[in-house]
């Protein structure tokens, strides 16, 4: 059997060429569960600080904070992610129904999505073709060309829950730290979880087109527009209302 002539390129090509995982649901759920974290846990700490709570009252609204967030951003993950891996699959039951009941028109259906890919008209037939000669590529393949999804490559759950438990646990203990280690002053924790923000974000520019700068720059500005804003209701209603 003769080789492609591609075939050592790709051999060698394949060493050196990686993508990123993004699979499996970690990735958003953890993001978003390290930016959530450092973000409420900045603004609650600037809110009863700016009130004039002391260090044992941040500590605790913080740890607080901390646990609830958690547990929330895990909750909400695994319900979002199994609701939506459920819906895949009731659309992968509707599409393997209609290739059973109506399998030439679904044969011609896939030849217009290959055409209008911009394939021939005898080579989107031909693929066409082989693709419904296994009803179970067929139904992969039109899930793949009519929804965008790889019904093999579908997110965990338990990925996105763990994944955004424990960053928003790392993310929201971070303002904490100077506090646990003794400090009372409001500047430095805020000053702490600024930089863990900028650190973050710049750490996301690794899996976007985005530079590094502008990505730290503009997670610190939303950690600052929270925490200004809990900052002003704190001084608002004072620790004594508390």
């Amino acid at each position: 059997m003769m080789q492609h002539p591609g075939s050592a390129e790709l051999a060698e090509h394949a060493q050196d060429h990686h993508h990123t995982d993004i699979s499996g649901g970690w990735l958003r759920a953890a993001v978003f569960g390290a930016m959530d974290g450092l973000v409420t846990n900045i603004a609650l700490i600037s809110g009863v600080g700016g009130g004039g709570a002391d260090r044992h009252v941040i500590i605790l609204t913080g740890m607080a904070g901390l646990v609830a967030g958690a547990f929330s951003m895990a909750l909400g993950e695994f319900a979002s992610v199994g609701t939506q891996n459920e819906a895949v699959a009731n659309e992968v039951a509707v599409e393997r129904e209609e290739i059973r009941r109506h399998p030439l028109a679904e044969e011609a259906e896939l030849v217009q999505m290959y055409q209008e890919m911009g394939l021939s008209q005898k080579t989107a037939e031909a693929m066409a073709r082989e693709v419904h000669a296994d009803p179970e590529l067929a139904v992969k393949v039109h899930v793949a060309q009519e929804l965008g999804v790889d019904v093999d490559e579908q997110p965990s759950p338990w990925t996105a829950a763990i994944s955004s438990f424990l960053c928003f646990a790392v993310g929201g203990v971070i303002p904490l730290l100077p506090f646990l280690l003794g400090s009372s002053s409001l500047g430095i924790g805020l000053l702490v979880g600024g930089v863990g923000l900028f650190v973050a974000g710049a750490l996301t520019s690794r899996f976007t087109t985005r530079g590094w700068l502008f990505s730290g720059l503009r997670q610190l500005a939303f950690g600052v527009i929270a925490a200004g804003a809990t900052y002003l209701v704190g001084m608002a209603i004072g620790v004594s209302a508390m």
